[in-house]
């Protein structure tokens, strides 16, 4: 991920990463292989989380600080990352319980609300915040560096 290349490449860059590792939870459940389902969830569970944080603590700030305000883009972003993490907690107790399966099947509802929302994000949101934030960007890179 190019942090300095500005929010189009830097985001959409990490929604690619977090499909190619649902990608390894899905093929180790169809491979019957739960310790790797069990490493694989583990790892999405977290690169999601770590997603959306970055977009509700560095991006969406910075772009209501920059003028985006009331029921517009962002307001439509937090109520599905809320409905996301919600799937994400419902999948989690799918692997507390072993149940790979179900998790997966979880996971495709899941897979569809990402699909749609990232549509959104990376042909609207994104492409706005590169507009909007222009000069502030690096600093805003050097920011989620830390997460």
């Amino acid at each position: 991920m190019t942090a300095d290349a500005g929010p189009v490449p830097f985001f959409t860059t990490d929604h690619r990463r977090c499909d190619a590792i649902w990608a390894e939870v899905e093929a180790a459940v169809d491979g019957g292989d739960n310790a790797a389902a069990a490493t694989a969830w583990t790892r999405f569970d977290a690169a999601m989380r770590r997603h959306l944080t970055m977009e509700e603590e560095v991006l969406f700030p910075a772009l209501q600080d920059a003028g985006m305000r009331g029921m517009g883009p962002i307001q439509v972003m937090l109520m599905e990352h809320q409905q996301m993490r919600a799937m994400l907690d419902r999948m989690a107790q799918c692997a507390s319980e072993g149940d790979y399966e179900s998790l997966a099947d979880e996971g495709d509802t899941l897979l569809m609300v990402i699909q749609q929302h990232n549509i959104k994000e990376e042909g609207i949101l994104y492409p706005m915040a590169a507009q909007m934030l222009g000069a502030k960007w690096p600093a805003l890179a050097a920011r989620l560096a830390n997460y």
